[in-house]
C-alpha cells in the first residue's frame, strides 16, 4: 500500500507537471516565492526511514536501499508530532527513501532536486550513487540529478543525514545539548525540516539573481547568474500590478547587468509595503521562452548616519519582538504556510513594527510573509553550540553562512544581517579573526543592508552596536543602559582560560588584548530586554512550575501591565542614544515562558493593550 502511494504521487506529477502536488501534501506550497517555476514537483509526504544509531548503515548499503521500514512525514523532523515519529532523544544518524520520477515532458531539461534544509549534514544518493554531500543544517541546496535519471523512469532516493548537536562542531542554536529541555534550550530538530522538490530547468537557465534597488537614483540593478553561459538573450520585465513600469534585453552572461528605470518608485515599508513583480525569461535567437522564473522586489532602502539607522532616507525606529520559530507540533518547521503568516500578524496585532529572527534560519516563505505585509526582520544564524575556536567549525560557518546572504539577500523586509548571538568566547585571535571574516564576507556578498556581528555579545567589527539585559526594575534599566553620558557595556566574558590552557587557541599570559568599546558613533539598540514571565493562572497562584522567566514574575496582570509599559517606556525616554529594541519574546517556547503569546499562539493579555504599549515611539514619551 505503502509504495502505491508514492508511485500515484509521481504519477500524477508525470501527467500533471504543472500542477504537481498530491492532494493532501503537507507544506504544499511553492517554497521559493521570489524565485518561482511552474514545473515542478512537490516531494513532501509519506517517505520511508529508519534511525542508524550504530552509524553502520553505509556497511549495510543503506544507501541502496529500495524501502526502509518505518514511515515519516516530510517535512517535519522526527522529533515532532507531525512527522508520525515524536522520537526526542538524539539522532546521530537517519536514512530516508522514497522514489522520484522525472517526467517525460522533463526531457531535455536540467532536473534539478532541492532541500529547503537538512540538519546537520546530508548525503543524497539516488539508485545507490551519491549524488551529494551538503555540510550545514539551515542552508537551502540543489543537486543536479540530470544524469542520474532517466526520462519517465522511476528512480530510488535516499538521503543521509548525520547529526552530533554536542561535539561543538555544528551550529545548533537553541537546540538543547541534554538530553531533555531547560531554561532557553529546547527539543531539537534532526533530518529533513524543510520542504523537498524537484523542478525542471534549460540547461541554460538562470541559477539565481541579485536584485539591488536603488531609491535616490530611481532604479534597480539585477546582477544575473546562469546555470550555462550562452548566446541567448535575458528578458526581464517589471510591473506595477498590470502596468509595465520598465523592461530590458541582455545577453544570458554572468558579467551581464541589467538596469530597470523606476520613475517615482512607490517605496516599501511597513506602512506601505508595495511590491513590484518582475519577470525573467531567457529568450532563444528565435525568441522561444527557454526558462521562465517569477519575482518581486520591493523598493526600498537601509543605510546608517551617526547614530540612527535610516529606512528610505528617513530615520526610522524599530520596535521588534524576538521570535525564535519554534512550533508545538512542528518544532522549527511551521505546521502550514499558514502559520507563518499568522505569526507575523500577530506580532503587528501586538504593535511591534518587525522581529528579531533568533537563532534559526527561517525559510524563504516566512521571509515572503513579511515582504507582503510590512514587516521588518532581522537574520540571523544558530551560532550557539559551534565551537568557533576551531578553525573547521569557524570554515563550515562561513561557508553557510554566505549561503544564507545569497539566498536571502533580496527581500525588502529584511534590513540588518546578524551572524551570531551572545558569543563571548575567551579565545583572542580565532574569534576576532572570525567574526570580521563574517563581516567582510557579508558586506562583500551584500553591501546594501547594516551588519550586528555578535548580537549582545563581544563586537569586533560591526555597523551597530547591540547589547542585551534583563533587569525588570524599569529605573533601574534606564539608568544601567544610559547615565552621565556613559552606555552600558557587554562585559567582555569570560576573561580567559585555566592556566593549563594558557597558549590553546591563541590565549596568551598576560595577553592585552581589548575588545572594543562603543565610543557613540554608530546606532546603539537594546535588542534583547524585558523577557517577562507569565504562566497561566499566575495570578492566582503565582506559580513557578518548572517553567522560566526572567526575574521575579509578577504576580498580578496588572502588574505584569505596569512592568512592561515601565521597562518599554524607559527604553524610549533614551531615544535620543538608543535607536530601537527588541522585546522578548513572541511566543513561549516549552518551559520558557516569557512570551506574550502562549506557545499554542493564543494571546495572555488584551491585544489592544499591548499595541497601545508596543506601538510607541521616543516621539509618544515625555522625555526628561
Amino acid at each position: 500500500m505503502k509504495i502505491k502511494k508514492l508511485f500515484s504521487a509521481v504519477f500524477l506529477a508525470a501527467l500533471f507537471p504543472m500542477l504537481a502536488v498530491a492532494a493532501g501534501t503537507p507544506r504544499s506550497e511553492y517554497p521559493r516565492p521570489q524565485f518561482e517555476r511552474k514545473a515542478w514537483i512537490n516531494l513532501n509526504g509519506t517517505w520511508d526511514f529508519t534511525f542508524d544509531f550504530s552509524n553502520s548503515g553505509l556497511e549495510r548499503e543503506y544507501q541502496k536501499a529500495t524501502g526502509f521500514d518505518r514511515t515519516i512525514t516530510v517535512p517535519f523532523c522526527p522529533e515532532s508530532k507531525l512527522s508520525g515519529v515524536g522520537y526526542t532523544d538524539f539522532i546521530n544518524h537517519i536514512w530516508y527513501h522514497r522514489t522520484i520520477q522525472a517526467p517525460a515532458t522533463w526531457k531535455g531539461k536540467r532536473i534539478m532536486l532541492n532541500f529547503g534544509a537538512v540538519y546537520f549534514n546530508s548525503e543524497v544518493y539516488i539508485d545507490g550513487v551519491l549524488a551529494a554531500r551538503h555540510f550545514g543544517g539551515s542552508s537551502s541546496f540543489s543537486v543536479d540529478i540530470t544524469r542520474f535519471v532517466s526520462d519517465g523512469a522511476v528512480h530510488h532516493l535516499v538521503v543521509r543525514a548525520s547529526s552530533d548537536v554536542r561535539s561543538g562542531k555544528q551550529s545548533a542554536g537553541k537546540q538543547n545539548l541534554q538530553l531533555y529541555s531547560y531554561d532557553c534550550n529546547y527539543t531539537r530538530t534532526t533530518g529533513i525540516w524543510q520542504t523537498v522538490w524537484m523542478e525542471a530547468v534549460d540547461p541554460s537557465g538562470l541559477e539565481r539573481t541579485q536584485i539591488i534597488p536603488d531609491i535616490d537614483q530611481e532604479q534597480i540593478t539585477i546582477h544575473p547568474h546562469f546555470f550555462a553561459e550562452s548566446s541567448n538573450m535575458l528578458r526581464v520585465v517589471l510591473k506595477d500590478g498590470n502596468r509595465t513600469v520598465s523592461s530590458a534585453k541582455v545577453k544570458a552572461t554572468n558579467s551581464s547587468t541589467v538596469v530597470l528605470p523606476v520613475k517615482k518608485a512607490k517605496l516599501w515599508s511597513p506602512e506601505s509595503p508595495h511590491l513590484y513583480t518582475l519577470l525573467f525569461q531567457v529568450v532563444n535567437d528565435k525568441g522561444a521562452v527557454l526558462d521562465e522564473v517569477n519575482s518581486y522586489v520591493g523598493m526600498r532602502k537601509v543605510h546608517i548616519e551617526g547614530n540612527k539607522i535610516y529606512l528610505n532616507n528617513k530615520p526610522y525606529y524599530q520596535r521588534l519582538v524576538l521570535d525564535q520559530g519554534f512550533y508545538p507540533d512542528g518544532i522549527w518547521t511551521a505546521p502550514s504556510d499558514e502559520a507563518l503568516k499568522k505569526d507575523i500578524e500577530l506580532s503587528m496585532q501586538a504593535g511591534f513594527n518587525g522581529a528579531r529572527l533568533h537563532q534559526k534560519v527561517f525559510e524563504e516563505r516566512y521571509y515572503y510573509w513579511a515582504d507582503k505585509l510590512g514587516y521588518i526582520t532581522w537574520g540571523e544564524a544558530p551560532s550557539w553550540g559551534m565551537d568557533a575556536n576551531n578553525i573547521e567549525v569557524a570554515r563550515n560557518f562561513l561557508v553557510e553562512w554566505s549561503d544564507l546572504v545569497i539566498r536571502d539577500r533580496n527581500h525588502p523586509s529584511l534590513l540588518i544581517w546578524t551572524p551570531m548571538n551572545e558569543e563571548f568566547w575567551p579565545d583572542r585571535v580565532q574569534y576576532p579573526r572570525m567574526t570580521t571574516d563574517l563581516y567582510n564576507i557579508t558586506k562583500a556578498l551584500d553591501p546594501t543592508r547594516p551588519v550586528n556581528d555578535a548580537s549582545g555579545g563581544c563586537h569586533i567589527k560591526t555597523d551597530i552596536w547591540t547589547v542585551h539585559h534583563y533587569e525588570q526594575d524599569p529605573a533601574k534599566l534606564k539608568d544601567i543602559l544610559y547615565k552621565d553620558g556613559k552606555f552600558f557595556q557587554t562585559p567582555n566574558y569570560p576573561v580567559g582560560l585555566p592556566k593549563a590552557n594558557i597558549g590553546y587557541n591563541g590565549l596568551r599570559e598576560n595577553d592585552t588584548y581589548e575588545f572594543p568599546q562603543y565610543d557613540g558613533k554608530m546606532p546603539y539598540l537594546i535588542d534583547e530586554v524585558g523577557g517577562i514571565k507569565w504562566v497561566k493562572a499566575q495570578d492566582k497562584t503565582n506559580s513557578q512550575r518548572e517553567s522560566w522567566g526572567y526575574g521575579e514574575p509578577p504576580k498580578t496582570e496588572e502588574e505584569f501591565m505596569h512592568r512592561l509599559e515601565g521597562i518599554i517606556h524607559s527604553v524610549l525616554e533614551l531615544g535620543d542614544h538608543i535607536w530601537g529594541y527588541c522585546y522578548t519574546q513572541l511566543t513561549d517556547v516549552e518551559q520558557e515562558q516569557n512570551g506574550i503569546f502562549y506557545y499554542d499562539r493564543t494571546p495572555k493579555f488584551d491585544l489592544k493593550v499591548l499595541h497601545k504599549i508596543f506601538s510607541k515611539t521616543p516621539d509618544d514619551v515625555q522625555k526628561p
